[in-house]
């Protein structure tokens, strides 16, 4: 006769998302993936004379998305796609985890897979390279803003909105759909990360800056500092 399962073995799994700059990783990842192509391709610098404009552009309209894709761009508009993979690839396999990954981080998820849960990375970095980065670390699905081709070429602009702010909680809602029944637990960095994480079962602020940390502490989101 077979033993009814422990209460600990039918547990319901949770949906652990994570963000990734400055969460997972201690720095961004955007410009060291854009300052290497640009070190690997240094004709691309010529696109740079745009950047002053850019930024001027960015101070009026504050618009993150905007600013993200010109640099984008500016640096590897009208590249091939196999070069920019080319690219990703060896910038991701360049990742070392005690350098770019926070260990602290890195034992987390080890923490929530050991335990059955459904590893999401969540990112407003691009597609050019993060989804890299979430097969690198064994998460089960990655999402984060996607740019534009045009055939073979890079486009440069965002096929998607930039995932970032409200952004998320949008991409939080549709989690929800893929992931019935589940509950989440959120873990951000930044205070743009509070909008979806203020909707989670569980959230923790990590890193997070005195700002972010006075939100967070305004909506009773726990907050800690992962070395």
């Amino acid at each position: 006769m077979k033993k009814k399962k422990s209460a600990s073995a039918v547990a319901t799994p949770w949906v652990a998302l994570f963000d990734l700059d400055g969460t997972l990783t201690w720095h961004d990842t955007l410009l060291p993936f854009l300052m290497g192509f640009l070190r690997r391709r240094p004709h691309q610098a010529l696109g740079l004379w745009r950047l002053p404009f850019a930024l001027g552009r960015y101070w009026q309209d504050r618009d993150r998305g905007l600013l993200k894709s010109r640099f984008i761009r500016m640096v590897m508009g009208g590249e091939r796609r196999s070069v920019i993979d080319a690219w990703a690839e060896s910038f991701v396999g360049g990742l070392k985890p005690n350098q770019r990954f926070r260990p602290l981080a890195l034992a987390v998820v080890e923490a929530h897979r050991a335990a059955g849960d459904h590893l999401v990375l969540m990112s407003a970095s691009p597609d050019l390279y993060v989804p890299l980065i979430g097969k690198l670390l064994g998460f089960e699905r990655t999402v984060c803003t996607e740019v534009a081709w045009q055939g073979e070429r890079l486009d440069g602009r965002l096929k998607t909105p930039n995932r970032r702010g409200e952004e998320k909680l949008h991409c939080m809602t549709w989690l929800r759909e893929q992931y019935r029944g589940l509950p989440i637990i959120a873990y951000g960095n930044s205070a743009s990360d509070l909008d979806h994480m203020r909707a989670a079962e569980r959230a923790l602020l990590v890193n997070g800056n005195d700002a972010a940390r006075r939100l967070a502490a305004k909506w009773n989101i726990a907050v800690s500092y992962w070395n």
